[in-house]
């Protein structure tokens, strides 16, 4: 399957809360949500929403050799987008009877124009690999937020 529009993105269990949120103060977190809310012209920047309430979602790249997990930008998605990138929290809302799954599944066929059969093997892998990434401790690198972070 070619490179996906929407993926399942999901943080190891090793870096829950470990966001850059979390560090920055809540006038800094605001501004920067903003900023990012209008660089996407207040649209999903994965499936083109519009008119729609808009997520900050942070950007993390992994590298695997020396354990870095560096953030690298911040993307203005939906709601559906958002949660299929937190595909495991997306699990717990459903489990609570919070969210229908199965309109998640749906929103993530449509857009990536797949099929079920597609979806779920992208669900697997990204689980697996969840798994494995979680079982090391990242270095947490915010990259060009780190300026912004209070008491250093």
């Amino acid at each position: 399957m070619e490179k996906l529009k929407l993926e399942i993105d999901l943080v190891p269990e090793t870096s829950f809360y470990n966001n850059l949120r979390k560090v920055v103060s809540k006038e800094t977190w605001d501004k920067l949500r903003k900023q990012t809310y209008s660089k996407y012209k207040v649209t999903c920047g994965i499936c083109g929403a519009e008119n729609v309430v808009l997520d900050c979602h942070e950007i993390w790249e992994y590298d695997e050799t020396d354990l870095i997990q560096k953030l690298v930008g911040l993307i203005a998605i939906c709601k559906p987008c958002h949660l299929i990138k937190h595909h495991g929290y997306a699990n717990i809302l459903a489990q609570k009877g919070e969210l229908n799954l199965d309109e998640l599944v749906s929103h993530f066929m449509k857009v990536n124009n797949c099929t079920k059969k597609e979806y779920e093997s992208h669900r697997k892998h990204a689980f697996k690999e969840w798994r494995e990434r979680s079982t090391k401790q990242w270095t947490i690198d915010l990259g060009q937020y780190e300026q912004y972070v209070i008491n250093k």
